[in-house]
Protein backbone atom coordinates (compact mmCIF):
# COMPACT_ATOMS: atom_id res chain seq x y z
CA UNK A 1 0.00 0.00 0.00
CA UNK A 2 1.22 3.49 -0.74
CA UNK A 3 2.09 5.72 2.17
CA UNK A 4 -0.84 8.05 1.53
CA UNK A 5 -3.25 5.25 2.42
CA UNK A 6 -2.33 5.16 6.10
CA UNK A 7 -4.09 8.48 6.80
CA UNK A 8 -7.36 6.73 5.94
CA UNK A 9 -6.88 4.37 8.86
CA UNK A 10 -8.27 7.12 11.10
CA UNK A 11 -10.56 8.99 8.71
CA UNK A 12 -12.39 5.83 7.57
CA UNK A 13 -15.06 5.25 10.30
CA UNK A 14 -15.25 1.46 9.84
CA UNK A 15 -11.48 0.94 9.92
CA UNK A 16 -11.06 3.34 12.85
CA UNK A 17 -13.73 1.50 14.85
CA UNK A 18 -12.08 -1.88 14.23
CA UNK A 19 -8.66 -0.59 15.27
CA UNK A 20 -10.02 1.01 18.45
CA UNK A 21 -11.89 -2.18 19.38
CA UNK A 22 -8.73 -4.24 18.80
CA UNK A 23 -6.55 -1.95 20.93
CA UNK A 24 -9.16 -1.77 23.70
CA UNK A 25 -9.48 -5.57 23.88
CA UNK A 26 -5.69 -6.01 23.92
CA UNK A 27 -5.40 -3.49 26.78
CA UNK A 28 -8.14 -5.38 28.65
CA UNK A 29 -6.25 -8.65 28.08
CA UNK A 30 -3.03 -7.20 29.50
CA UNK A 31 -4.92 -5.75 32.46
CA UNK A 32 -6.54 -9.09 33.34
CA UNK A 33 -3.13 -10.77 32.92
CA UNK A 34 -1.99 -8.97 36.09
CA UNK A 35 -4.60 -10.73 38.27
CA UNK A 36 -2.93 -13.50 40.28
CA UNK A 37 -4.34 -16.92 40.99
CA UNK A 38 -5.63 -17.03 44.59
CA UNK A 39 -3.26 -18.51 47.14
CA UNK A 40 0.04 -18.08 45.26
CA UNK A 41 3.20 -17.91 47.37
CA UNK A 42 4.89 -14.93 45.67
CA UNK A 43 8.18 -15.39 47.53
CA UNK A 44 8.53 -19.01 46.43
CA UNK A 45 7.58 -18.14 42.85
CA UNK A 46 10.17 -15.35 42.67
CA UNK A 47 12.84 -17.70 44.03
CA UNK A 48 12.09 -20.35 41.40
CA UNK A 49 11.84 -17.96 38.44
CA UNK A 50 14.89 -15.88 39.38
CA UNK A 51 17.48 -18.62 39.04
CA UNK A 52 19.83 -19.31 36.14
CA UNK A 53 19.60 -23.11 36.03
CA UNK A 54 17.70 -25.35 33.60
CA UNK A 55 14.57 -25.15 35.75
CA UNK A 56 14.44 -21.37 35.60
CA UNK A 57 15.23 -21.44 31.88
CA UNK A 58 12.30 -23.73 31.17
CA UNK A 59 9.90 -21.70 33.32
CA UNK A 60 11.02 -18.40 31.80
CA UNK A 61 10.54 -19.90 28.34
CA UNK A 62 6.93 -20.72 29.26
CA UNK A 63 6.66 -17.24 30.80
CA UNK A 64 7.71 -15.46 27.60
CA UNK A 65 5.38 -17.29 25.23
CA UNK A 66 2.53 -16.80 27.73
CA UNK A 67 3.17 -13.06 27.76
CA UNK A 68 4.70 -12.81 31.23
CA UNK A 69 1.65 -14.34 32.92
CA UNK A 70 3.55 -17.23 34.51
CA UNK A 71 5.86 -14.90 36.45
CA UNK A 72 2.72 -13.32 37.90
CA UNK A 73 1.04 -16.74 38.06
CA UNK A 74 -1.93 -14.99 36.55
CA UNK A 75 -5.33 -16.50 35.86
CA UNK A 76 -4.24 -16.11 32.22
CA UNK A 77 -1.06 -18.06 32.95
CA UNK A 78 -1.83 -20.64 30.25
CA UNK A 79 -2.75 -18.05 27.62
CA UNK A 80 -4.65 -19.53 24.68
CA UNK A 81 -2.37 -22.55 24.31
CA UNK A 82 -4.89 -25.13 25.64
CA UNK A 83 -7.20 -24.04 22.81
CA UNK A 84 -4.37 -24.30 20.28
CA UNK A 85 -3.51 -27.77 21.58
CA UNK A 86 -7.19 -28.75 21.29
CA UNK A 87 -7.18 -27.52 17.67
CA UNK A 88 -4.14 -29.67 16.93
CA UNK A 89 -5.76 -32.77 18.44
CA UNK A 90 -9.06 -32.30 16.59
CA UNK A 91 -7.34 -31.61 13.25
CA UNK A 92 -5.15 -34.69 13.70
CA UNK A 93 -8.13 -36.91 14.50
CA UNK A 94 -10.43 -35.77 11.67
CA UNK A 95 -8.46 -37.53 8.87
CA UNK A 96 -8.03 -40.63 11.07
CA UNK A 97 -11.66 -41.16 12.17
CA UNK A 98 -13.83 -41.97 9.10
CA UNK A 99 -17.08 -40.71 10.68
CA UNK A 100 -15.54 -37.32 11.44
CA UNK A 101 -14.00 -37.06 7.97
CA UNK A 102 -17.30 -37.87 6.24
CA UNK A 103 -19.04 -35.26 8.41
CA UNK A 104 -16.57 -32.63 7.21
CA UNK A 105 -16.88 -33.67 3.55
CA UNK A 106 -20.70 -33.98 3.44
CA UNK A 107 -21.39 -30.46 4.69
CA UNK A 108 -18.20 -28.39 5.13
CA UNK A 109 -20.01 -25.45 6.74
CA UNK A 110 -21.78 -27.55 9.37
CA UNK A 111 -18.62 -29.63 9.74
CA UNK A 112 -16.61 -26.52 10.67
CA UNK A 113 -19.24 -25.54 13.24
CA UNK A 114 -19.12 -29.05 14.72
CA UNK A 115 -15.31 -28.96 14.81
CA UNK A 116 -15.30 -25.54 16.48
CA UNK A 117 -17.80 -26.66 19.14
CA UNK A 118 -15.76 -29.77 20.00
CA UNK A 119 -12.56 -27.74 20.03
CA UNK A 120 -14.03 -25.51 22.73
CA UNK A 121 -15.08 -28.54 24.77
CA UNK A 122 -11.66 -30.12 24.48
CA UNK A 123 -10.02 -26.77 25.29
CA UNK A 124 -11.84 -26.72 28.66
CA UNK A 125 -10.53 -30.20 29.45
CA UNK A 126 -7.02 -29.33 28.24
CA UNK A 127 -7.13 -26.11 30.26
CA UNK A 128 -8.00 -27.93 33.49
CA UNK A 129 -5.31 -30.59 32.93
CA UNK A 130 -2.71 -27.98 31.95
CA UNK A 131 -3.51 -25.85 35.01
CA UNK A 132 -3.03 -28.83 37.33
CA UNK A 133 0.14 -29.91 35.52
CA UNK A 134 1.61 -26.41 35.40
CA UNK A 135 1.23 -25.89 39.15
CA UNK A 136 2.67 -29.33 39.90
CA UNK A 137 5.62 -28.79 37.53
CA UNK A 138 6.54 -25.38 38.94
CA UNK A 139 6.31 -26.73 42.49
CA UNK A 140 8.28 -29.92 41.74
CA UNK A 141 10.99 -28.21 39.70
CA UNK A 142 11.41 -25.43 42.23
CA UNK A 143 11.34 -27.74 45.23
CA UNK A 144 8.82 -25.50 47.02
CA UNK A 145 5.00 -25.44 46.76
CA UNK A 146 3.89 -22.46 44.71
CA UNK A 147 0.35 -22.81 46.06
CA UNK A 148 0.47 -24.29 49.58
CA UNK A 149 -1.97 -27.15 50.05
CA UNK A 150 -2.58 -27.62 46.33
CA UNK A 151 -3.50 -31.13 45.25
CA UNK A 152 -6.05 -33.82 45.96
CA UNK A 153 -4.25 -35.91 48.54
CA UNK A 154 -5.06 -36.48 52.21
CA UNK A 155 -3.31 -33.33 53.46
CA UNK A 156 -4.36 -31.14 50.52
CA UNK A 157 -6.79 -28.26 50.46
CA UNK A 158 -9.23 -29.67 47.89
CA UNK A 159 -11.49 -26.61 47.82
CA UNK A 160 -8.56 -24.28 47.12
CA UNK A 161 -7.23 -26.66 44.47
CA UNK A 162 -10.57 -26.81 42.66
CA UNK A 163 -10.89 -23.01 42.87
CA UNK A 164 -7.43 -22.49 41.37
CA UNK A 165 -8.04 -24.92 38.50
CA UNK A 166 -11.43 -23.36 37.71
CA UNK A 167 -10.01 -19.83 37.81
CA UNK A 168 -7.11 -20.68 35.47
CA UNK A 169 -9.37 -22.58 33.07
CA UNK A 170 -11.85 -19.69 33.11
CA UNK A 171 -8.96 -17.32 32.40
CA UNK A 172 -8.02 -19.33 29.31
CA UNK A 173 -11.60 -19.35 28.05
CA UNK A 174 -11.81 -15.60 28.70
CA UNK A 175 -8.68 -15.08 26.60
CA UNK A 176 -10.18 -17.22 23.81
CA UNK A 177 -13.37 -15.16 23.99
CA UNK A 178 -11.37 -11.93 23.68
CA UNK A 179 -9.57 -13.36 20.67
CA UNK A 180 -12.89 -14.24 19.03
CA UNK A 181 -14.17 -10.71 19.70
CA UNK A 182 -11.08 -9.24 18.03
CA UNK A 183 -11.55 -11.50 15.00
CA UNK A 184 -15.24 -10.61 14.72
CA UNK A 185 -15.32 -6.90 15.57
CA UNK A 186 -11.69 -5.87 15.26
CA UNK A 187 -8.98 -6.94 12.83
CA UNK A 188 -10.56 -9.90 11.08
CA UNK A 189 -9.03 -13.32 11.66
CA UNK A 190 -6.17 -12.08 13.87
CA UNK A 191 -7.62 -12.42 17.36
CA UNK A 192 -5.63 -15.26 18.91
CA UNK A 193 -2.46 -14.27 17.06
CA UNK A 194 -2.68 -10.71 18.35
CA UNK A 195 -3.12 -11.91 21.93
CA UNK A 196 0.08 -13.97 21.66
CA UNK A 197 1.75 -11.03 19.89
CA UNK A 198 0.77 -8.61 22.67
CA UNK A 199 2.15 -10.92 25.34
CA UNK A 200 5.50 -11.38 23.59
CA UNK A 201 5.90 -7.66 22.83
CA UNK A 202 5.21 -6.85 26.48
CA UNK A 203 8.19 -9.06 27.47
CA UNK A 204 10.75 -7.94 24.87
CA UNK A 205 11.91 -4.78 26.74
CA UNK A 206 12.67 -6.83 29.85
CA UNK A 207 14.62 -9.27 27.66
CA UNK A 208 17.00 -6.54 26.47
CA UNK A 209 17.23 -5.08 29.98
CA UNK A 210 18.07 -8.51 31.42
CA UNK A 211 20.89 -8.97 28.92
CA UNK A 212 22.25 -5.51 29.65
CA UNK A 213 22.20 -6.03 33.42
CA UNK A 214 23.43 -9.64 33.29
CA UNK A 215 27.08 -8.85 34.20
CA UNK A 216 25.83 -7.25 37.45
CA UNK A 217 24.23 -10.55 38.52
CA UNK A 218 26.50 -12.27 41.10
CA UNK A 219 25.40 -15.69 39.82
CA UNK A 220 26.72 -14.95 36.32
CA UNK A 221 30.47 -15.07 35.72
CA UNK A 222 31.11 -13.62 32.28
CA UNK A 223 33.07 -10.75 30.83
CA UNK A 224 30.96 -7.56 31.22
CA UNK A 225 31.70 -6.68 27.61
CA UNK A 226 29.83 -9.81 26.49
CA UNK A 227 26.56 -7.92 26.84
CA UNK A 228 27.49 -5.88 23.78
CA UNK A 229 27.88 -9.13 21.87
CA UNK A 230 24.53 -10.27 23.25
CA UNK A 231 22.75 -7.12 22.08
CA UNK A 232 24.47 -7.37 18.69
CA UNK A 233 23.49 -11.04 18.39
CA UNK A 234 19.86 -10.18 19.09
CA UNK A 235 19.93 -7.41 16.47
CA UNK A 236 21.38 -9.82 13.90
CA UNK A 237 18.76 -12.43 14.75
CA UNK A 238 16.06 -9.76 14.46
CA UNK A 239 17.24 -8.63 11.03
CA UNK A 240 17.59 -12.20 9.75
CA UNK A 241 14.17 -13.10 11.14
CA UNK A 242 12.46 -10.18 9.44
CA UNK A 243 14.25 -10.86 6.16
CA UNK A 244 13.45 -14.58 6.11
CA UNK A 245 9.81 -14.14 7.07
CA UNK A 246 9.19 -11.48 4.44
CA UNK A 247 11.20 -13.38 1.82
CA UNK A 248 9.45 -16.69 2.43
CA UNK A 249 5.96 -15.19 2.77
CA UNK A 250 6.36 -13.30 -0.50
CA UNK A 251 7.38 -16.48 -2.34
CA UNK A 252 4.82 -17.73 -4.87
CA UNK A 253 4.51 -20.44 -7.47
CA UNK A 254 2.15 -19.24 -10.21
CA UNK A 255 0.37 -22.24 -11.75
CA UNK A 256 -1.03 -21.45 -15.23
CA UNK A 257 -4.83 -21.79 -15.49
CA UNK A 258 -7.08 -21.43 -18.55
CA UNK A 259 -10.45 -19.81 -17.77
CA UNK A 260 -13.35 -20.28 -20.22
CA UNK A 261 -14.45 -17.44 -22.43
CA UNK A 262 -17.62 -15.48 -21.70
CA UNK A 263 -20.60 -14.89 -23.94
CA UNK A 264 -21.07 -11.23 -24.83
CA UNK A 265 -24.28 -10.88 -26.81
CA UNK A 266 -24.08 -13.30 -29.73
CA UNK A 267 -20.33 -13.57 -29.55
CA UNK A 268 -18.12 -15.82 -27.41
CA UNK A 269 -14.87 -14.36 -26.10
CA UNK A 270 -11.62 -16.26 -26.25
CA UNK A 271 -10.43 -18.31 -23.23
CA UNK A 272 -8.47 -16.24 -20.74
CA UNK A 273 -5.06 -17.29 -19.49
CA UNK A 274 -4.55 -16.72 -15.77
CA UNK A 275 -2.51 -18.01 -12.86
CA UNK A 276 -3.22 -19.63 -9.53
CA UNK A 277 -0.64 -18.39 -6.98
CA UNK A 278 0.49 -20.97 -4.42
CA UNK A 279 2.34 -19.63 -1.38
CA UNK A 280 5.67 -21.05 -0.31
CA UNK A 281 4.52 -20.77 3.31
CA UNK A 282 0.73 -20.96 3.41
CA UNK A 283 0.71 -21.91 7.12
CA UNK A 284 2.22 -18.60 8.22
CA UNK A 285 3.26 -18.47 11.89
CA UNK A 286 0.90 -21.25 12.98
CA UNK A 287 3.67 -23.95 12.94
CA UNK A 288 5.71 -21.91 15.43
CA UNK A 289 2.73 -21.41 17.72
CA UNK A 290 1.88 -25.11 17.50
CA UNK A 291 5.47 -26.11 18.23
CA UNK A 292 5.72 -23.79 21.23
CA UNK A 293 2.44 -25.15 22.59
CA UNK A 294 3.45 -28.80 22.26
CA UNK A 295 6.97 -28.28 23.59
CA UNK A 296 5.44 -27.42 26.94
CA UNK A 297 3.96 -30.93 27.18
CA UNK A 298 7.20 -32.91 27.91
CA UNK A 299 8.12 -30.57 30.77
CA UNK A 300 4.60 -30.73 32.20
CA UNK A 301 4.46 -34.52 31.94
CA UNK A 302 7.97 -34.87 33.32
CA UNK A 303 7.06 -32.84 36.39
CA UNK A 304 4.03 -35.04 37.01
CA UNK A 305 5.96 -38.29 36.51
CA UNK A 306 8.87 -37.47 38.83
CA UNK A 307 6.96 -38.44 41.96
CA UNK A 308 5.67 -41.72 40.54
CA UNK A 309 6.18 -44.86 42.63
CA UNK A 310 7.31 -46.77 39.52
CA UNK A 311 11.05 -46.22 39.15
CA UNK A 312 11.09 -46.26 35.34
CA UNK A 313 8.29 -43.66 35.15
CA UNK A 314 10.08 -41.43 37.67
CA UNK A 315 13.36 -41.76 35.74
CA UNK A 316 11.64 -40.95 32.45
CA UNK A 317 9.99 -37.92 34.04
CA UNK A 318 13.33 -36.75 35.43
CA UNK A 319 14.99 -37.16 32.01
CA UNK A 320 12.20 -35.20 30.30
CA UNK A 321 12.33 -32.40 32.88
CA UNK A 322 16.10 -32.02 32.51
CA UNK A 323 16.76 -32.74 28.83
CA UNK A 324 13.74 -31.30 27.02
CA UNK A 325 14.32 -27.76 28.24
CA UNK A 326 15.41 -24.58 26.56
CA UNK A 327 19.11 -25.19 27.34
CA UNK A 328 19.08 -28.70 25.86
CA UNK A 329 19.97 -29.69 22.34
CA UNK A 330 17.07 -32.17 22.41
CA UNK A 331 14.65 -29.29 22.87
CA UNK A 332 15.88 -27.43 19.81
CA UNK A 333 16.08 -30.59 17.69
CA UNK A 334 12.47 -31.42 18.55
CA UNK A 335 11.54 -27.78 17.97
CA UNK A 336 13.04 -27.90 14.47
CA UNK A 337 11.17 -31.05 13.46
CA UNK A 338 7.93 -29.79 15.03
CA UNK A 339 8.09 -26.55 13.05
CA UNK A 340 8.90 -28.34 9.77
CA UNK A 341 6.31 -31.06 10.37
CA UNK A 342 3.54 -28.66 11.34
CA UNK A 343 4.29 -26.49 8.31
CA UNK A 344 3.51 -29.48 6.05
CA UNK A 345 0.57 -30.69 8.13
CA UNK A 346 -1.20 -27.35 8.45
CA UNK A 347 -0.61 -26.49 4.80
CA UNK A 348 -2.19 -29.81 3.74
CA UNK A 349 -5.18 -29.20 6.04
CA UNK A 350 -5.77 -25.68 4.72
CA UNK A 351 -5.33 -26.66 1.09
CA UNK A 352 -7.63 -29.68 1.37
CA UNK A 353 -10.36 -27.49 2.88
CA UNK A 354 -10.15 -25.01 0.00
CA UNK A 355 -10.53 -27.82 -2.59
CA UNK A 356 -9.23 -25.92 -5.61
CA UNK A 357 -9.81 -28.92 -7.87
CA UNK A 358 -13.60 -28.85 -7.49
CA UNK A 359 -13.77 -25.05 -7.45
CA UNK A 360 -11.87 -24.76 -10.74
CA UNK A 361 -14.04 -27.50 -12.24
CA UNK A 362 -17.25 -25.65 -11.32
CA UNK A 363 -16.00 -22.45 -12.96
CA UNK A 364 -14.95 -24.36 -16.09
CA UNK A 365 -11.26 -23.55 -15.60
CA UNK A 366 -8.49 -26.06 -16.24
CA UNK A 367 -4.76 -26.38 -15.75
CA UNK A 368 -3.21 -27.17 -19.16
CA UNK A 369 -2.40 -30.88 -19.43
CA UNK A 370 -4.23 -31.84 -16.21
CA UNK A 371 -7.73 -33.31 -16.00
CA UNK A 372 -10.39 -31.44 -14.06
CA UNK A 373 -11.55 -32.32 -10.54
CA UNK A 374 -9.60 -34.75 -8.36
CA UNK A 375 -6.54 -34.98 -10.69
CA UNK A 376 -6.23 -31.18 -10.52
CA UNK A 377 -6.37 -31.24 -6.73
CA UNK A 378 -3.73 -34.01 -6.61
CA UNK A 379 -1.48 -32.10 -9.00
CA UNK A 380 -1.76 -28.87 -7.02
CA UNK A 381 -1.12 -30.74 -3.76
CA UNK A 382 2.12 -32.21 -5.17
CA UNK A 383 3.26 -28.80 -6.36
CA UNK A 384 2.40 -27.19 -3.04
CA UNK A 385 4.30 -29.83 -1.04
CA UNK A 386 7.41 -29.29 -3.15
CA UNK A 387 7.42 -25.53 -2.64
CA UNK A 388 6.47 -25.87 1.05
CA UNK A 389 9.66 -27.83 1.76
CA UNK A 390 12.12 -24.90 1.51
CA UNK A 391 9.69 -22.63 3.37
CA UNK A 392 9.40 -25.13 6.21
CA UNK A 393 13.19 -25.51 6.41
CA UNK A 394 13.57 -21.72 6.57
CA UNK A 395 11.14 -21.50 9.50
CA UNK A 396 12.82 -24.41 11.28
CA UNK A 397 16.28 -22.90 10.85
CA UNK A 398 15.28 -19.49 12.20
CA UNK A 399 13.46 -21.16 15.12
CA UNK A 400 16.72 -22.85 16.25
CA UNK A 401 19.02 -19.97 15.28
CA UNK A 402 19.49 -18.74 18.91
CA UNK A 403 20.73 -22.18 19.98
CA UNK A 404 23.19 -22.24 17.08
CA UNK A 405 24.45 -18.80 18.10
CA UNK A 406 25.03 -19.96 21.69
CA UNK A 407 27.02 -22.95 20.39
CA UNK A 408 29.36 -20.47 18.74
CA UNK A 409 29.44 -18.09 21.73
CA UNK A 410 28.75 -20.24 24.85
CA UNK A 411 28.83 -17.25 27.25
CA UNK A 412 25.61 -15.97 25.70
CA UNK A 413 23.73 -18.75 27.49
CA UNK A 414 24.20 -16.92 30.78
CA UNK A 415 23.00 -13.59 29.43
CA UNK A 416 19.43 -14.78 28.96
CA UNK A 417 18.53 -14.58 32.63
CA UNK A 418 16.46 -17.74 32.48
CA UNK A 419 16.49 -18.49 28.81
CA UNK A 420 14.86 -15.33 27.45
CA UNK A 421 17.73 -14.83 25.04
CA UNK A 422 17.44 -18.36 23.71
CA UNK A 423 13.77 -18.03 22.76
CA UNK A 424 13.94 -14.47 21.47
CA UNK A 425 14.04 -15.69 17.87
CA UNK A 426 10.89 -17.79 18.19
CA UNK A 427 9.09 -14.84 19.75
CA UNK A 428 10.26 -12.56 16.96
CA UNK A 429 9.13 -15.06 14.33
CA UNK A 430 5.63 -14.90 15.73
CA UNK A 431 5.75 -11.12 16.15
CA UNK A 432 6.99 -10.42 12.61
CA UNK A 433 4.51 -12.89 11.13
CA UNK A 434 1.58 -11.39 13.03
CA UNK A 435 2.61 -7.84 12.10
CA UNK A 436 2.87 -8.81 8.46
CA UNK A 437 -0.47 -10.63 8.42
CA UNK A 438 -2.13 -7.74 10.25
CA UNK A 439 -0.68 -5.27 7.74
CA UNK A 440 -2.16 -7.17 4.80
CA UNK A 441 -5.49 -7.62 6.60
CA UNK A 442 -5.71 -3.86 7.14
CA UNK A 443 -4.77 -3.30 3.51
CA UNK A 444 -7.55 -5.67 2.44
CA UNK A 445 -10.03 -3.86 4.70
CA UNK A 446 -9.07 -0.52 3.12
CA UNK A 447 -9.65 -1.93 -0.35
CA UNK A 448 -12.98 -3.50 0.64
CA UNK A 449 -14.18 -0.12 1.92
CA UNK A 450 -13.13 1.64 -1.27
CA UNK A 451 -9.75 3.02 -0.22
CA UNK A 452 -7.83 1.39 -3.05
CA UNK A 453 -4.33 2.47 -4.12
CA UNK A 454 -5.65 3.99 -7.31
CA UNK A 455 -8.05 6.13 -5.31
CA UNK A 456 -5.38 7.27 -2.88
CA UNK A 457 -3.07 8.73 -5.53
CA UNK A 458 -3.94 12.26 -6.53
Amino acid sequence: MKRAGWRYLWTAPDIRRKLLITVALLVLYRFVAQIRVPGVDVTALTLVMGGSDATANFLNMVNLISGGTLRQFSILGMGVYPYITAQIVIQLLVPIIPAWQSRMEDDPREGRKWMEKNTYRLAILMGALTAFGQIQVVSNLGGVPIIPGFGFGVDSNVLRSVTVIISMTAGTMFAIWLGELISEYGIRGQGLSLLIFAGIIAQLPSTYLTIWNAPNNPNITVDPNIRWIGILAILIITILTIFVIVFVQQGRRNVPVMYPGRRVGNRMSMPVKGTLPLQVNMAGMIPLIFANALLQVPGLLGGLMINSEAAWIANLGSWMSVNITVNSGWYWLINFFFVVGFAFFYTDVLFAQQNYGENLKRSGAQIPGVSRGAPTQSYLTRVLRRITFPGALFLGFIAVLPYLVTLIIPDLRQLGGGGSFLINSSGLLIVVGVVRDTFFNIEAELKVHGYDESLLVK
